[in-house]
């Protein structure tokens, strides 16, 4: 075998080396990448399943405070209670926003903004910080029940969600209402 020869065949083990090398690396900073990309959107997907939940909390809260001062539910608590319940219920929501704010994308966080603001509109009525009619406060819950729809469709576009929570798959539902009331009944919306 000829020094040629031999240059050849070095030449070949050092670029197979050099190719596993840069290939290797590139699989490995690929996972590395995918991995970290995986551990943001499980956050993500917490921070945002969190922030709902706690907007809900304080909805049912206020929706609660509103039927007992309203009469239309059998008061089971003092005011002050159910208060105290949405003031801390309003806490925790303010922190799950706050999650919000340092993980989502532009698009998820001007949809919890535009949560939050009509979110705090119910809790205005229900505690009566602003008055309206019922049909006023059927109104405020319907336009947040529509801002969490539109949060949840921000939050599946920036998690790569396929699909969608509202269209003609899926129309937008009114609320769920009891049934009217017997006549005579004064508490009648």
């Amino acid at each position: 075998m000829g020094s040629a020869e031999q240059w050849v065949t070095i030449a070949a083990v050092l670029l197979g080396a050099m190719t596993t090398h840069l290939t290797t690396y590139a699989m490995e900073r690929q996972r590395k990448k995918h991995e970290l990309v995986t551990r943001w959107d499980s956050k993500k997907l917490e921070a945002y399943e969190g922030y709902v939940d706690s907007v809900r909390t304080c909805i049912f809260l206020a929706v609660h405070l509103y039927e007992c001062r309203e009469g239309l539910r059998d008061r089971d608590k003092p005011d002050q209670e159910i208060l105290a319940e949405m003031s801390e219920a309003g806490r925790i929501r303010g922190r799950a926003f706050e999650r919000i704010m340092l993980l989502a994308g532009d698009d998820v966080v001007e949809a919890a903004h535009e949560l939050n603001a009509v979110a705090l509109q119910v809790d205005w009525q229900a505690n009566g910080k602003v008055e309206g009619t019922l049909e006023e406060w059927r109104q405020r819950n319907r336009a947040v029940f529509r801002a969490i729809n539109s949060f949840h469709e921000s939050a599946r576009v920036d998690l790569g969600v396929d699909g969608s929570v509202s269209g003609e798959n899926h129309p937008e539902r009114d609320l769920l209402l009891p049934s009217a009331r017997r006549e005579g009944d004064n508490r009648n919306a």
